[in-house]
């Protein structure tokens, strides 16, 4: 009877090792799947997109913020008109200089166009509340976590406004905690990015300020 018992947890273990392999093999395919489709569209998307150019001038001792004709001198700054590429909206393109990423942006998310592509969770640059979600591939936002302290986030948009970002903040959160990813501890934050940990369980927020060049 132990003998039985005994071949039955090896052969169980053996079965839970195949099952793991063919999840990770599974998972390597879906990652090189999506990274070879989100780069096929970016190089779409940027055939469409102006030359970049950087965000609207900010406040300077010429132009004080209090300066009543301010409004009138500067261009108001505007979401962006989505891009359709293969029957999909894009927003723009989010860049991660220090993982050598660079990826384009679904105007809506959703678990489907998470397959393909980040997506835009809420918000956007122009009011300077963007949230943008991925999966956690390496070759999407798997990778966000080592991100460190000051490093770029950038974001154009189908304009071609360049948004610039620096990281400040790296939380994991409970997966249930829906309102986390909408403010931190101390502040709002002007670019949030996330994704799933591995497990599922939790998630990966990186935050960051946005900053002129």
């Amino acid at each position: 009877m132990r003998k039985k018992i005994k071949t039955a947890l090896i052969f169980t273990g053996i079965l839970m090792l195949i099952a793991a392999a063919a999840l990770c093999v599974f998972n390597i395919i879906q990652d090189r799947r999506a990274y070879e489709k989100s780069q096929s569209v970016l190089t779409e998307l940027k055939r469409y997109i102006p030359e970049p150019t950087e965000e609207i001038p900010t406040e300077t001792a010429e132009n004080p913020a209090d300066d009543l004709f301010l409004q009138y001198e500067q261009v108001k700054e505007e979401e962006a008109v989505a891009i359709n590429v293969d029957g999909i909206d894009y927003i723009g393109y989010i860049s991660l200089p220090s993982l050598g990423l660079e990826l384009p942006v679904i105007n809506d998310w959703s678990y489907d166009a998470l397959e393909l592509s980040p997506c835009r969770f809420s918000g956007n640059a122009a009011k300077n509340d963007l949230i943008i979600a991925a999966h956690n591939y390496n070759s999407h936002f798997g990778r966000i976590a080592d991100l460190g302290s000051g490093d770029d986030i950038l974001f154009t948009d189908t304009n071609g406004n360049i948004y610039r970002y620096k990281v400040e903040d790296i939380k994991v959160l409970d997966g249930s905690d829906s309102e986390g990813m909408f403010s931190g501890e101390a502040k709002e934050w002007d670019i949030t990015l996330f994704t799933c940990t591995l497990s599922g369980r939790s998630r990966v927020a990186v935050r960051g300020s946005r900053y002129d060049k």
